[in-house]
């Protein structure tokens, strides 16, 4: 029997974040209890444990999972050390093995640790010995370094955003392992590193620009000897080493091949990067629009995204609301764990003299409000995208004039409407509605809202890069930088 090794740890950070991640805010899995998740949730493992399950001669050794809640801040040292230590520890808990799958991000960060992912793959090897076969799975967010394409035979990444193929990536990532145990392919990878860090419209897979390279990346992988493709655009948020743009083409053998597909895609891609930013409306404009459009306006907040690791507690558009006087219908959601003890206090009905904001990020200062408690609720729900269950503490539903706000006690992504409505609040019902994520499936507000608006806000997560204060990652780079070159060159990786 092939013993095949499963194991994860995912976090996508912010380094603009001042406020540090830490063990708490993951939920880990040992053992069974791994799969046993697993198999009734749609993401990357479930995926590749469908492909593992029809190998009548595969026994499958589950280890460890660590996924964070959300996403959040750079992630503590001490807490980095602790999560890297119990992954490290349930592999060598584990035995000998034939193989292993790791379901990774690739845009995570720790102090004193800029590739969290690349040390676990290199400490991984020494464990597991140099020559088994390791296959890892990626979000196409992530920061794809040198260290882990040497330590692993094969990555696989997201070929969608807004991502809706967790569970296909994890297939297509356990059936290239499976080729490979067997001895049907010998994975070459090319590399090609695109001074760029994009965000926009233009990146949404299924009408934007960045489609045509995730088209040809596909292309590639159903190809005789193709084994993986796609682009790692990276996360802009996390302001490490290796941060850029990267093409990524796994071939059978064929070095020349890869390395020709890979400078060809990369240069579709860079053929399109300078429109791949995204428009900004100032917030008083926003609101000026949000007042005389009929039916709901939606302000996209990607400053305060919390899925991107954003706090979720920026008060920028409360305040211009309040400031404003603004008399329609409208909803927002923000974290202020203060603000709901208040609520817990006095109950539904009474009314509060509170702070809203800046409970985390200091650069919000706390915004000072009368509030009617209307709701509260014990902060857990399930996702709408994926029936996942999440949990943002204890929640208060607060009004303020016509502004409704849903306060969590802690941050809870807010990439569909699934916080919203768990708290008795349905979108459709107000005429101006702020959204903390750059994206949403488009069931989720644009098929139905009059209109949505980036907004240009302050916040750890802004579509304005110039405007966050990169220190670290490589110079000079789109946009951050003016007129910069590429002559794309591939690096190759091959094992053994």
């Amino acid at each position: 029997m092939t013993r095949i090794l499963v194991a994860e740890c995912k976090q996508e950070v912010s380094s603009f974040n001042p406020f540090s991640s830490h063990y708490a805010d993951f939920a880990i899995c040992r053992g069974e209890d791994l799969f046993k998740y697993h198999r009734a949730v749609r993401e990357e493992i479930g995926g590749a444990l469908e492909i593992f399950d029809e190998q009548a001669d595969v026994t499958l050794v589950p280890t460890f999972g660590a996924r964070a809640i959300t996403s959040g801040g750079t992630l503590a040292a001490a807490d980095f050390s602790r999560l890297a230590e119990e992954f490290l520890n349930a592999l060598r808990a584990a035995g000998p093995v034939d193989a292993a799958y790791f379901s990774l991000h690739g845009a995570m960060s720790a102090e004193q640790e800029d590739d969290p992912e690349g040390y676990l793959l290199a400490e991984s090897r020494k464990i597991l010995g140099e020559k088994i076969p390791i296959v890892v799975s990626l979000d196409l967010h992530g920061i794809l370094t040198d260290r882990m394409l040497e330590h692993s035979d094969a990555i696989v990444m997201f070929h969608t955003y807004p991502h809706v193929d967790f569970v296909e990536t994890g297939r297509r990532a356990a059936k290239l392992l499976m080729r490979i145990v067997r001895g049907e392919v010998q994975p070459v990878t090319a590399k090609v590193e695109i001074p760029a860090l994009v965000r926009g419209d233009e990146l949404i897979t299924a009408t934007g620009s960045f489609g045509e390279c995730i088209r040809a990346a596909q292309k590639i992988e159903q190809s005789a000897a193709g084994l993986s493709a796609g682009m790692f655009i990276g996360n802009p948020f996390t302001d490490v080493r290796e941060l850029r743009t990267n093409s990524l083409v796994v071939m059978d053998g064929d070095a020349v091949a890869a390395e020709k597909l890979a400078i060809d895609m990369a240069a579709m891609f860079w053929s399109h990067h300078e429109k791949m930013q995204v428009p900004l409306t100032s917030i008083a404009e926003s609101i000026r629009i949000a007042n005389t459009t009929p039916g709901t306006t939606v302000l996209m907040d990607a400053a305060d995204a919390t899925s991107s690791g954003a706090s979720g507690d920026s008060n920028a558009i409360l305040r211009e609301l309040i400031a404003d006087n603004f008399s329609r219908n409208a909803l927002l959601p923000i974290v202020d764990p203060a603000a709901v003890e208040q609520a817990l206090a006095v109950g539904p009905g009474a009314t509060i003299r509170t702070t809203l904001g800046g409970a985390f990020n200091k650069r919000f200062t706390p915004l000072e409000c009368e509030a009617k408690v209307r709701m509260l609720s014990d902060g857990h729900f399930r996702s709408e995208s994926f029936g996942v269950h999440w949990y943002s503490g204890m929640t208060a539903v607060l009004q303020i004039g016509t502004i409704t706000v849903v306060v969590a006690s802690r941050a809870v992504s807010l990439y569909d409407r699934a916080f919203f409505l768990a708290n008795g609040q349905n979108p459709q019902h107000f005429d101006l509605v702020v959204v903390k994520s750059p994206h949403c499936e488009r069931h989720m507000f644009a098929d139905w809202c009059s209109r949505q608006i980036n907004v240009d806000a302050p916040g750890s997560t802004s579509a304005n890069l110039k405007a966050l204060g990169h220190t670290k990652c490589p110079r000079p780079i789109f946009p951050l930088d003016p007129d910069v070159s590429f002559v794309p060159k591939a690096k190759i990786f091959r094992r053994g």
